[in-house]
């Protein structure tokens, strides 16, 4: 098991910077279903776990989200 202290290293190819997101102003879906919520960052868009706003938050290019976004309206991340 890993120790809490541990310090997490960059990923490898990282082409992202090293966002402040400790004033990020989370937005939670329109609805306030799900556990997913989103921050506008320095041209940057950082998704996390509400239920776990500790944990490392996942960030995107305006042309990732684009695309994240349009694949989840045309059904690409559903269970079939």
């Amino acid at each position: 098991m890993a120790d809490s202290t541990t310090q997490q290293r960059p990923l490898t190819g990282w082409d992202k910077p090293d966002l402040d997101l400790s004033n990020a102003q989370w937005q939670s879906s329109s609805r306030g279903l799900g556990d997913v919520q989103i921050a506008f960052v320095e041209g940057f868009i950082a998704m996390r776990n509400s239920g776990r706003p500790q944990s490392p938050s996942l960030i995107f290019t305006p042309a990732e989200w684009g695309a994240f976004v349009s694949g989840a309206r045309e059904g690409e991340f559903d269970l079939t």
